[in-house]
């Protein structure tokens, strides 16, 4: 039955019939309507104090529950402040729902220099995210949304920004709200393929799973194969927690990388495969196959991604769906080959000890981890404690606990994104782990914090410098440094100032009773671990691994 409503109330209602209850966003002029439509229909809605913030918050809380989560900016300059956010969100295969306004509809086109007007706001945003869609008629909204939803939670997830006109979004109009669409549309499985490849792992000697972001809903499928095979599976970033890191059969890249060089078959599971044919591989050249001889099997939702890096086998399917198929094909071909577990035994152990070599990070790692309950949420930062995780360091146990940033590398998303997460997940611990000079990009979502009561824990590693940037310009520039250094506020004094609790430690074993207190009270805190400018230890080597690391 159609109602009277404003063209704000129809997007906000076809949105929530799809499931979006929570808004991270920032209120503005062309988006009065749609915000006014927010306090009526019982949102909850978080305004964050930058539009990026609502970006990364929308994208913490999609990437840890598996659910889009939803957005709202005003136009122009609003949806470009949140762009990083949105670019990250769609290199790490977030799906955010971005609902933006736009001028008025006769200046659409026009170029005549209204409030916030972009020349193309839609084809600025389609180069950055999976689509842009506007909604011109108010009573198009369920099927535009719907679509939207479609396309953002189907095949490769990523962002959707959904816009409205200015005056569309003000007027009223006679509307009929529909159901919500189906999420997540999967392609058929091909069963030849699935012989063909279970063909080819039966015949392996040596096999290994690789998982990336499209596994995270596929745990319980992947260890079963892996269990099957009785077979090493790793991860880099995306794929942390697919399967527990204490799981006798989980490998991290160090161990991995020992591993490869007698790999005969490789199987990626949703993932880009970034380790061993970008970061295992001297030489910055883009090959679309392998040059190796091992056999490479992938298992994607996104035929792009297949044709982007071609395998020797391709299975175009949902992750579960694909191991299903492969353990219900294989089960009569093979036994686990139970002759491997030692060797993956002691390589494991032989490798977890090698990457301790990275200190301090990883005996603060070891810190962190023995605080955190087993199912809480670790968000790293571009950092030096942040690059120690990529090289194994911090065991996650479960899925969607390690929030990665993915490909984009995107400094400063670490804390706001971790804010997104502990919104989205009240009830879970959730560690914040940033370098100064990431947490300065949005220190000053310590208000967002305390004005919600979010009880995220935010530690910031503090060595006055971009760590990093330092060390390169040390090592190849002659050490000319040029905007390493940096000047940082008392972070204690600024904790105070927000109303947040702070702390101030320099050793792991101060650190502990502090962050055991700080996530059992479930406020929001700051801790500062001091550390000395340059003190920390590369983690590159366990990283970018071009030769086989000497355990």
């Amino acid at each position: 039955m159609k109602k009277n409503m404003t063209g704000g109330e129809a997007m906000a209602l076809a949105a929530k019939a799809n499931g979006i209850k929570q808004i991270f966003g920032i209120p503005g002029a062309q988006i009065y309507p749609l915000f006014d439509a927010f306090a009526r229909q019982g949102f909850d809605v978080i305004v964050p104090r930058h539009e990026q913030t609502a970006g990364y918050m929308a994208m913490g809380a999609a990437k840890s529950t598996g659910q889009p989560a939803a957005m709202a900016v005003v136009p122009g300059p609003g949806v470009l402040n949140a762009s990083s956010a949105l670019c990250t969100a769609m290199g790490n295969c977030s799906e955010v729902l971005c609902l933006v306004g736009q001028v008025p509809s006769s200046y659409l086109g026009v170029g005549r220099g209204h409030l916030h007007e972009l020349a193309d706001q839609a084809g600025t945003l389609n180069s950055l995210i999976k689509d842009a869609v506007r909604i011109d008629k108010a009573e198009d909204s369920t099927a535009i949304m719907n679509a939207a939803f479609e396309t953002m939670t189907s095949g490769r997830p990523g962002p959707v920004s959904v816009e409205m006109c200015w005056d569309t979004m003000a007027d009223s109009w006679d509307v009929e709200i529909g159901a919500g669409s189906k999420h997540g549309i999967k392609p058929e499985l091909d069963l030849d393929q699935i012989k063909a490849a279970a063909k080819a792992i039966s015949s392996a000697k040596k096999p290994m799973i690789m998982c990336g972001a499209g596994a995270q809903d596929a745990s319980a499928e992947v260890l079963a194969l892996a269990e099957l095979l009785n077979c090493p599976v790793t991860a880099f970033r995306s794929g942390r927690g697919v399967v527990a890191e204490d799981h006798a059969l989980y490998v991290p890249p160090v161990a991995a990388r020992v591993l490869w060089d007698d790999c005969d078959l490789l199987i990626g599971v949703g993932s880009r495969l970034e380790m061993p044919y970008m970061r295992w591989v001297a030489g910055s050249d883009y090959h679309q196959k392998p040059t190796d001889d091992r056999t490479l099997i992938r298992i994607e939702i996104d035929q792009a991604e297949l044709d982007r890096f071609v395998p020797d086998l391709g299975l175009l399917a949902d992750a579960a769906d694909a191991c299903s198929a492969l353990i219900s094909e294989l089960e009569s071909q093979l036994k686990p080959n139970h002759s491997r577990s030692d060797e993956i035994a002691e390589i494991k152990t032989k490798a977890w000890k090698l990457i301790h070599k990275v200190q301090p990070q990883m005996d603060y790692l070891n810190t962190i981890r023995e605080v955190l309950p087993r199912n809480g949420f670790f968000v790293p930062e571009l950092s030096q404690m942040g690059f120690a995780t990529w090289a194994g360091g911090m065991p996650i146990y479960e899925p969607r606990t390690y929030i990665s940033e993915g490909f984009q590398g995107t400094l400063g998303f670490g804390f706001p994104t971790a804010l997104g997460v502990k919104a989205a997940n009240p009830d879970r611990a959730v560690v914040s782990v940033n370098g100064d000079g990431g947490f300065m990009f949005g220190m000053q979502e310590l208000a967002t914090a305390a004005q919600y009561d979010i009880g995220l824990v935010t530690l910031v590693f503090n060595n006055n410098a971009f760590g990093n940037v330092r060390r390169d310009q040390q090592m190849g520039f002659g050490g000319r440094l040029i905007g390493a250094d940096l000047k940082n506020p008392d972070f204690m004094k600024l904790a105070e100032s927000f109303g947040v609790a702070g702390y101030r430690v320099s050793t792991p074993a101060e650190l502990k009773p502090v962050l055991a207190k700080a996530i059992d009270d479930n406020k929001p805190a700051l801790i500062e671990i001091s550390t000395e400018t340059g003190s920390e230890a590369a983690a590159w080597e366990f990283i970018n691994m071009y030769e086989t690391p000497k355990l």
